[in-house]
């Protein structure tokens, strides 16, 4: 049994894979208490599948981009599990687990992640026919609206000349309205195949798996990085990765079920 783990951006989710299929699953919109919600849902998603700790044969989590908090939990939490158990871990980029629920299209892709304060973490992928799979198409890049529609709509090409481009992931009310103003020169995803499913992940997490498991001591997050400049569509602008946060001496205690929210407990990132 496999436990995914999500909690790059406000969106939290698990997932216990088989190897077979997804046995449970979990996705909610957190208000930024990943601190206070994750152990407890871990365990009250185990208890419903009834996977004991003990049968658990990897752990896979998303490992960014995504909010420095979110990544920061994730994280700790999948290591402290991991090395508590004595269970592999592989760790997978966010972008990677929403582009493998995208069905094949013939358009570029471009998968979005919130970064807080206007911003998004862009990344463009292709549709590999032989592989039959998305593949990245350059690095990350850290946008704000204005860069992104440039890339997309770049002002020196006539509109008859652009390639349509399929845009899924977090797209705020601000975001949909300038996208949906290049009409036909972009296609969006709906809300539902926008959501980041760690079904999904887990699935991802199994291929890594059975090739090579990461050193837990090593995995380290890509919170992101500053504004890039607006370029060409795939012209994209690297990210360094940052150094990881140190692993937790042991799992976290996790109850049965949530508990309620203790009085004066703060959010845990309040960028986003």
């Amino acid at each position: 049994m496999l436990l995914a783990i999500d909690t790059a951006t406000r969106w939290i989710s698990l997932a216990l894979h088989d190897g077979h299929e997804v046995t449970a699953e979990a996705t909610w919109k957190s208000g930024n208490y990943h601190t206070v919600e994750l152990a407890p849902q871990v365990a009250l998603l185990m208890r419903r599948a009834s996977v004991a700790p003990v049968q658990l044969q990897g752990i896979a989590v998303a490992i960014g981009p995504g909010s420095y908090t979110g990544l920061r939990i994730g994280l700790g939490f999948a290591k402290g599990l991991s090395l508590a158990q004595a269970v592999p871990l592989v760790g997978v980029p966010t972008l990677d687990g929403l582009m493998r629920a995208q069905p094949p299209r013939a358009e570029r892709a471009v998968a979005l992640l919130q970064a807080g304060r206007g911003h998004v973490s862009a990344g463009h992928y292709r549709w590999n026919a032989r592989h039959y799979r998305w593949e990245p198409a350059g690095e990350t890049q850290v946008l704000d609206w204005a860069g992104l529609i440039a890339q997309l709509a770049p002002p020196d090409d006539p509109p008859a000349e652009r390639a349509p481009v399929y845009v899924v992931g977090e797209i705020d009310a601000a975001g949909a309205e300038q996208l949906r103003a290049l009409k036909r020169q972009v296609l969006l995803a709906t809300p539902a195949q926008s959501l980041r499913r760690a079904g999904f992940l887990a699935e991802l997490g199994w291929e890594r798996l059975r090739s090579a498991p990461d050193d837990a001591n090593r995995l380290a997050p890509n919170y992101g990085g500053p504004l890039a400049g607006a370029g060409p569509l795939g012209e994209t602008v690297p990210i360094a990765p940052v150094q990881a946060v140190a692993a937790p001496n042991q799992a976290a205690a996790a109850p049965d079920q949530a508990a309620p929210y203790p009085a004066g407990a703060e959010r845990d990132d309040k960028r986003l």
